[in-house]
């Protein structure tokens, strides 16, 4: 599983460079309830980037980034606070399932996947922050095509008046365009001809590369194009998507990826205790430990061959988390061990923690379904006893069924606004408030019922 971070900002949100690591926790404060061990943790270890940055060459070389093992149940907060931490240093951030490598058809090679999962997530958001910056200039190069298409210019023997004349048709002509007038009228455009791709598959592992015909014979491709007619509304996009295209050094882009995951690469291993296993095992065992020190290196620091070209990972920070209800961190091979050396438990949730969860973060539950339902013109309210008996809910299913912390809030909210989310498009009265009367109507039944996965899974 790979969560994508795209490049982005708020423009409430202060730089980086000025946070210091109470700064950092309060915002996270913002998304991340409770857990303030491992908020202080994480603070210190972006904070450390950002002092490691600001040394000379030789000495920042030698400051290796302080790796995290996060301990703690599932649904208290382990994902979003390594989201949360590369969202707010704009950094790459891959999750990954540590267990997934030790699956029957996987080799040792490929936990190097995840580097070139990291360093394709890397080029993508810089081409995006490229894209945003040469947006608006592609869009007018667009829009000028579109025109010269929809009336071509005049030969410059033509006099003066009849010049000007054109240039006002032009003009409204632009408006209309902008207006979405022209939208359905059909335009003829040159179209670039794609070379064919094939897909190879190296031994060493599961890495496949596509490779362009065209890349490899550039002379047999090189400026063919073919007439193709669309609506304007279809060209237009087509004619932006290709100056863009113009405009991306991609050379740069690629070069500022790779610097940027060797420099602030966040990497997330998750159910790291699943390949907790030591020697002297049978089968199972001795795949978790084979996948450990297939780990080992990666974190360690080496250079890994991707398509992009040798990425090192000396300083990506890498996080990694697991419930260890069976094993313990002491049951990762010591070499491994070693290489997280800050080790922070995060705590089971608690009923107040459920009801802060509900309605403090920015993206807060409720915040989330008043919004979709807001959509439709529902105005949803939640009372104050109404929080309380959802948190009160969650709880006890959680303490009665398995224990999946505030991820049950999730499930919990489903079913208790099933019915407003299903008629919400036919009901003639838009204000709807939450009490603790519905919500005890809608949700009492799953608590006295034994079976409690025919409801909440």
């Amino acid at each position: 599983m790979v969560i994508y971070l795209p490049a982005q900002s708020l423009d409430d949100e202060p730089l980086l460079d000025e946070l210091t690591p109470r700064e950092i926790v309060r915002e996270l404060d913002k998304y991340v309830i409770g857990q303030a061990d491992a908020k202080k943790a994480v603070a210190i270890a972006l904070r450390n980037r950002i002092r490691r940055q600001k040394l000379d060459p030789e000495m920042a070389e030698e400051v290796m980034p302080k790796n995290i093992l996060m301990i703690g149940p599932t649904g208290v907060g382990k994902t979003e606070l390594a989201r949360r931490l590369a969202k707010l240093a704009n950094s790459p951030f891959l999750k990954v399932e540590a267990s997934k490598f030790t699956e029957v058809g996987y080799v040792g090679r490929d936990v190097e996947s995840m580097i070139r999962d990291l360093v394709e997530i890397a080029i993508d958001m810089v081409r995006e922050e490229r894209l945003n910056e040469v947006g608006e200039r592609a869009e007018h190069i667009a829009e000028e095509r579109i025109l010269d298409l929809l009336m071509p210019t005049p030969p410059p023997a033509v006099e003066g008046e009849v010049v000007e004349s054109v240039e006002r048709t032009r003009e409204k002509l632009r408006e209309r365009l902008r207006a979405g007038k022209l939208d359905d009228r059909m335009v003829e455009v040159d179209v670039k001809e794609r070379g064919p791709t094939f897909e190879v598959s190296t031994q060493g592992g599961t890495e496949e590369m596509d490779i362009n015909l065209k890349d490899i014979l550039p002379g047999l491709f090189a400026g063919r194009t073919r007439k193709r007619k669309m609506r304007v509304g279809e060209a237009l996009d087509y004619m932006i998507q290709e100056e863009e295209q113009k405009l991306i050094d991609v050379d740069q882009v690629t070069r500022v990826a790779i610097e940027r995951v060797e420099r602030s690469g966040i990497i997330f291993l998750d159910e790291v205790d699943k390949i907790a296993g030591r020697e002297g095992g049978h089968g199972p065992d001795v795949s978790r430990e084979g996948v450990q020190r297939d780990i080992l290196p990666i974190v360690e620091g080496t250079t890994v061959n991707t398509r992009y070209g040798f990425v090192r990972t000396d300083h990506i920070l890498f996080i990694a988390a697991g419930a260890f209800h069976v094993s313990k961190p002491s049951d990762l091979i010591p070499e491994l061990q070693g290489r997280f050396p800050i080790r922070v438990e995060l705590k089971s949730l608690t009923e107040g923690d459920f009801i802060r969860i509900l309605k403090e973060p920015k993206n807060a539950l409720i915040k989330q379904y008043q919004a979709l339902l807001d959509t439709e013109g529902i105005k949803l309210s939640f009372t104050e006893d109404a929080l309380q008996e959802i948190a009160s809910f969650a709880t006890r299913v959680n303490e009665s069924a398995e224990n999946i912390g505030a991820r049950r809030l999730h499930t919990i909210l489903e079913k208790l606004l099933e019915e407003i989310s299903f008629d919400g498009p036919d009901l003639k009265k838009k204000n709807v408030k939450i009490d603790a009367a519905y919500v005890r109507k809608q949700l009492a039944a799953i608590v006295k019922d034994q079976d409690l996965s025919r409801y909440i899974l």
